[in-house]
């Protein structure tokens, strides 16, 4: 394999071009030719018995090019941007000079490279000072929530419907009186208030006695998903079968041993109030690092292409439509909800995945600035962890380079955010009252010099 490099006229773009000896392009297209020959029927001939030579002369001799060039290509321009320390940041646009049988293939590929960034400053970042503390009533609400989930349902008994009952109930929806799909349910439990019905169904079932039938009306919204009863009128037929409400547990010395390993409730304070001091301090941390990568990026000179973009945009839908796939939902089913195009989706995705991207070249920046290293020892350290959490022996994971330069990235990307959090500055965060107060400051003296120039 032979390569030739040139910068185009575009900023962070190259031309390659690629020669790929006779030889190794014939035997990509004897390969293909065994891998599809199953596939050919020629008469005179068993089917996937005719020879190559046949099978050319019969379907042209271009049948195998295709496939022949798919064969060998993207492992040899695997090996040009390797062998010239070409960093690319988008899919290659090839064109096609020569593809001959016996002759060298010869291609060209254009493709965006990585940008170099700059930082103006990184030392030294100014953030407002943040910081969470944990208040008695922060303890309270934690045990209001353990009361809840510990609570059980009782049966409600002379008195009607009211908010935050659990109503046991027959209905069945009708739209210009006809019943449709999926508005029909039986036993039902409706907890009244959770707004998890149509805006209104609920409001209509307080009030109602147990054994109780009653037409309820109300309209579907208007970005309801099912097109056909978007902003439509409907009546139900519900019937209050049974009513029931949460008895809450006593919060005491009892209630502490049912729901924890504490003898009394004052330990089990104390143990929640631990609890949410670590979750405030991770807060803190998190919210802290973010603030300085925002301002962080406000310091970045880069030109980023737009193949870095769009790459960016694919691996983000690749993840979400992951996630989706555990909720048994697929992409297009999704985007049928939402009413919208794969393109527009992926449009709106675009100025997150620009935002990423800066944040990731600007900490890239500081790596390489202060020569951030991951030890050998931290590195192994890290795949032993990433080992046992997956199941995986340790020795497998060393030995695969993309897990190797995963876990090093990942390291110095940590240190590089220590760094900039121990050369950061706080100050004190501005009252909501002043914000507004130094933001009208400011409007009233533009408009004051504004009026100056006119």
């Amino acid at each position: 394999m032979n390569c030739k490099v040139e910068k185009t006229e575009n900023a962070n773009e190259v031309k390659l071009e690629i020669t790929i000896e006779a030889e190794k392009f014939d035997n990509a297209i004897k390969k293909v030719y065994f891998q599809s020959a199953k596939y050919f029927n020629i008469p005179g001939f068993r089917k996937g018995k005719a020879p190559q030579n046949i099978v050319e002369k019969y379907y042209g001799k271009e049948i195998f090019y295709e496939d022949a060039f798919n064969e060998v290509v993207p492992e040899e321009y695997e090996k040009a941007l390797e062998e010239n320390k070409i960093d690319a940041v988008s899919k290659p646009k090839i064109d096609v000079i020569t593809m001959e049988k016996g002759q060298d293939l010869v291609f060209t590929a254009i493709v965006q490279t990585k940008p170099e960034a700059k930082l103006k400053k990184y030392k030294g970042i100014e953030i407002e000072k943040i910081e969470y503390n944990v208040k008695e009533s922060d303890v309270e609400n934690e045990l209001k929530d353990m009361q809840d989930k510990n609570s059980r349902l009782v049966t409600v008994e002379n008195r009607p419907a009211q908010n935050d009952d659990t109503a046991i109930i027959d209905f069945e929806g009708f739209v210009d009186g006809v019943a449709f799909d999926g508005g029909k349910g039986e036993n039902y439990n409706l907890v009244l208030g959770s707004h998890s019905f149509i805006e209104g169904f609920e409001d209509q079932v307080v009030g109602m006695n147990v054994g109780e039938e009653k037409e309820i009306n109300v309209t579907f919204p208007k970005e309801y998903f099912s097109k056909n009863l978007a902003g439509k009128p409907a009546v139900f037929k519900v019937k209050l079968n049974e009513l029931k409400k949460k008895e809450l547990p006593e919060l005491d010395d009892e209630f502490a041993k049912d729901v924890s390993e504490f003898d009394t409730l004052k330990e089990l304070k104390q143990s929640i109030k631990e609890k949410l001091e670590k979750q405030f301090k991770d807060r803190e941390k998190y919210e802290k690092e973010d603030a300085i990568v925002r301002e962080l990026v406000k310091e970045l000179e880069v030109d980023i292409p737009s193949g870095m973009i769009e790459a960016e945009v694919e691996n983000m839908m690749k993840d979400m439509e992951q996630r989706m796939s555990y909720q048994g939902l697929k992409m297009d089913q999704y985007l049928k909800m939402m009413n919208k195009t794969e393109e527009q989706f992926k449009k709106e995705y675009e100025p997150q995945a620009l935002e990423a991207i800066k944040s990731r070249l600007a900490i890239e920046v500081v790596v390489k600035s202060e020569k951030i290293e991951a030890s050998d020892e931290e590195i192994k350290t890290k795949i032993e962890e990433m080992a046992k959490n997956y199941g995986k022996e340790a020795k497998e994971l060393e030995e695969n380079e993309n897990v190797r330069n995963y876990i090093k990235n990942g390291i110095e990307n940590e240190k590089a955010m220590e760094f900039l959090v121990a050369n950061s500055k706080e100050k004190k965060a501005e009252k909501k009252a002043e914000k507004k107060e130094t933001a009208k400051t400011e409007k009233e003296t533009t408009k004051k010099s504004s009026k100056k120039e006119d």
